[in-house]
């Protein structure tokens, strides 16, 4: 028992060990909350292309200069969606860290830019998969109560794909947050990172390791118990 009691402040309480993987996990909660909020925007924008497209254009000959903007816009998305869902997150973060941001090496945004990009693909095709869901007899019967499309699509077509899609979504954000414990690649100093910085000081990894995966569990807990509420009122509101 005292030799595990001295591990544990060895590795947490000695050097304020535990300080510094507080710090790393306000780093990696900056990163998963900004990047969440790009996919967000991001991956609404790429289905709602993608959507009107599908609804309108597919399958049918372009007749006015907007429909070809559509479609070459229609094809830049799923070329964006292809690029993204094909290659691994580690490596679209190094390129975004190496090559784009080269001159800079700015590591807090090239992380918060690649893992929002990167969501926003999955978002776009968990949102695009929500907007088809809905009968199309919505869209008739909105256009007869005097609708156009952006209105149709904003007022009545988004609110319902979203509470469709909600747990698609959630379990999005929860693989984001997760992802981003591969931040330490390019010298963030998130929570992984630090553990990892503990590891080597103390040549301890038991307890560094162990309290870092109860921290990943906590916050995932917390995302889990506020989205099913979420759901319940959403659910609530159509009664």
């Amino acid at each position: 028992m005292d030799q595990i009691f001295e591990k544990f402040y060895n590795t947490v309480i000695a050097e304020d060990y535990w300080m510094m993987l507080l710090q790393g996990l306000g780093a990696t909660l900056v990163i998963a909350f900004f990047a969440a909020i790009i996919g967000i925007v991001l991956g609404f924008l790429v289905a709602m292309v993608r959507s009107t497209h599908e609804m309108t254009l597919r399958g049918k000959k372009c007749r006015s200069f907007g429909e070809v903007i559509l479609k070459i816009i229609d094809k830049i998305c799923g070329f964006y969606i292809t690029v993204i869902r094909g290659t691994p997150m580690l490596v679209q973060l190094m390129i975004m860290y190496y090559i784009v941001f080269a001159s800079s090496r700015n590591g807090m945004f090239a992380a918060i830019l690649s893992f929002g990009i990167n969501s926003g693909a999955y978002v776009a095709e968990i949102v695009r998969a929500g907007i088809m869901s809905i009968d199309k007899g919505q869209f008739e019967a909105s256009r007869s109560l005097g609708f156009d499309y952006k209105s149709t699509m904003i007022h009545i077509i988004l609110p319902q794909a979203f509470k469709n899609v909600l747990p698609a979504l959630g379990n999005e954000f929860i693989v984001l947050f997760k992802e981003t414990s591969v931040a330490g690649y390019v010298a963030i100093m998130d929570l992984t990172y630090m553990a990892n910085l503990i590891i080597s000081r103390t040549y301890d990894a038991f307890f560094p390791l162990i309290i870092i995966a109860l921290m990943y569990l906590l916050i995932v807990l917390l995302m889990t118990f506020f989205l099913k509420k979420l759901e319940r009122r959403l659910r609530n509101s159509d009664h």
